[in-house]
């Protein structure tokens, strides 16, 4: 089962020169903990998350308006093929201690982004579906067994 499965395409990113205040502002109205940061090609640079803007913006006292996403954003993204599997990916967040990975496409270009969240909800979903059919198969349930003769 691929990655792609569960990614969502519709992964919100901004550019390296916007403002932190309003990158916080993008993420408010699209209601997400994170923005990728894209190059002018498309692929990311890094990723930045709502913590983010709070350790590094608020809790410094910057000046939002002033501090650009480049400032504070975390560099060494993890970044994800589209045609990873499920479980690999699991592996690798595991490891590396994420929660969210850009995906992107051979060229590395950014097609959307899957988080720790998307891949419990899929699993959840997919574990629902064997409980049904194991229902499906399994006499019915009786709420006093039978004795057992001797």
């Amino acid at each position: 089962m691929g990655l792609i499965k569960c990614c969502r395409g519709q992964v919100v990113a901004v550019s390296p020169d916007t403002p932190a205040v309003e990158v916080a502002r993008i993420m408010g109205a699209k209601n997400v903990g994170s923005v990728v940061i894209v190059s002018g090609d498309n692929r990311p640079v890094g990723i930045l998350t709502d913590r983010d803007l709070t350790t590094r913006v608020m809790a410094r006292e910057k000046d939002p308006g002033e501090v650009r996403a480049s400032d504070i954003v975390t560099r060494d993204v993890v970044t994800f093929r589209d045609s990873m599997g499920i479980y690999e990916a699991i592996q690798k967040m595991t490891a590396e201690g994420i929660r969210r990975m850009p995906v992107v496409d051979d060229a590395g270009k950014l097609i959307g982004i899957v988080t720790m969240d998307d891949i419990i909800r899929m699993l959840g979903e997919e574990m629902a579906a064997i409980a049904k059919n194991i229902e499906k198969q399994s006499p019915p349930w009786q709420e006093e067994a039978p004795p057992i003769p001797m």
